[in-house]
């Protein structure tokens, strides 16, 4: 395996896990956009950056793993720090 192919087991999930980040992310534009008040639009994107940064840590966790060829987890401690900071910002 070079680094350049990676197996079928980490492509598809880990593209599936991207879209999801990017279809939450653009959810959370729009519910900026179109709600009324200030605290309903910061819900909006706040809840779902959290979705689409944590899909995007997993990703990033299933294709560092399968190109050093052991479990990579470093990935955790970023998950950890933003599911934590993410009810205070």
């Amino acid at each position: 395996m070079t680094p350049a192919t990676l197996p079928l087991w980490v492509t598809i999930p880990g593209t599936g896990l991207l879209v999801l980040a990017g279809l939450t992310t653009l959810i959370g534009s729009f519910g900026l956009l179109r709600l009324r008040d200030f605290f309903s639009r910061m819900h909006g994107p706040s809840m779902t950056n959290t979705v689409a940064a944590g899909a995007t840590l997993v990703a990033s966790m299933l294709v560092s793993s399968a190109t050093a060829g052991r479990p990579i987890i470093h990935e955790l401690l970023i998950t950890l720090f933003v599911c934590v900071s993410a009810p205070i910002t």
